[in-house]
C-alpha cells in the first residue's frame, strides 16, 4: 500500500467530513449531536484504519459507522430517558423531596429566603445535611477557618433578620429543620 496511516486517515477524513456531517445534521435535532456523531465515526476509523476500505468503499464504510454511532447515540438517548423517568416517579413518591416553597411561607421561611444563596447554603449545610465545618470545607473547597467565619456571619445575618420580623431566636433554631 506504501501510504502511512496518518496521511491516509488525512486523506479519507478531507474527502468525507462534509458529505458525512451532511449525513449526522439531517438525522440528529441538534448540531452538537451530529458534530458528535462525525468525531465518533472518525475515532473509529482512526482505531481500525487498517480495516478500512479503499477508494470511494471508505466514503461508504464511514457512512455505516455513522449509522451505527447513531443507532447507539439512539439507544443511550432512550436509556436516559427511561431512567429519568424512573427517577421523577421514585422522587415524586419519596418522602424525602421537599415541597416547592409556596407563597405562604411562614416567617420563619421568608427570613430564611431573604439570605443571600451562600449563607442559605452554609446554614441548609449545618442544620439540613448535619455537616460539621470541617466537612463544609471539603463540599465547598475552601478552609476550615473561612467556613467557620462565613458560618458566624450567616448566623449573624439569619438572627437579625428573625429579630426584625419579630421571631425569638430560641424558638426559630428549635425550628430549623421543619419551616425553613
Amino acid at each position: 500500500m506504501g501510504v502511512d496511516p496518518e496521511s491516509r486517515f488525512e486523506e479519507i477524513y478531507g474527502s468525507s467530513y462534509g458529505p458525512l456531517l451532511g449525513y449526522a445534521l439531517r438525522r440528529c435535532s441538534d448540531p452538537d449531536d451530529a458534530a458528535d456523531v462525525v468525531a465518533e465515526t472518525f475515532m473509529v476509523a482512526w482505531r481500525r484504519m487498517e480495516e478500512v476500505p479503499e477508494g470511494d468503499e471508505a466514503r461508504l464504510w464511514l457512512f455505516g459507522v455513522a449509522r451505527n454511532v447513531l443507532a447507539n447515540q439512539r439507544r443511550g438517548e432512550r436509556r436516559h430517558e427511561q431512567r429519568t423517568a424512573a427517577l421523577r416517579a421514585q422522587l415524586a413518591a419519596s418522602p424525602l423531596v421537599a415541597e416547592p416553597p409556596r407563597e405562604d411561607l411562614s416567617q420563619l421561611g421568608r427570613v430564611f429566603r431573604a439570605l443571600s444563596e451562600d449563607d442559605r447554603e452554609l446554614l441548609a449545610l449545618v442544620a439540613w445535611e448535619r455537616l460539621d465545618p470541617g466537612q463544609i470545607a471539603k463540599v465547598l473547597g475552601i478552609s476550615r477557618n473561612a467556613v467557620r467565619v462565613r458560618l458566624y456571619r450567616a448566623r449573624k445575618r439569619f438572627a437579625r433578620g428573625l429579630a426584625q420580623a419579630g421571631i425569638e431566636y430560641s424558638r426559630a433554631v428549635a425550628m430549623e429543620g421543619s419551616s425553613l
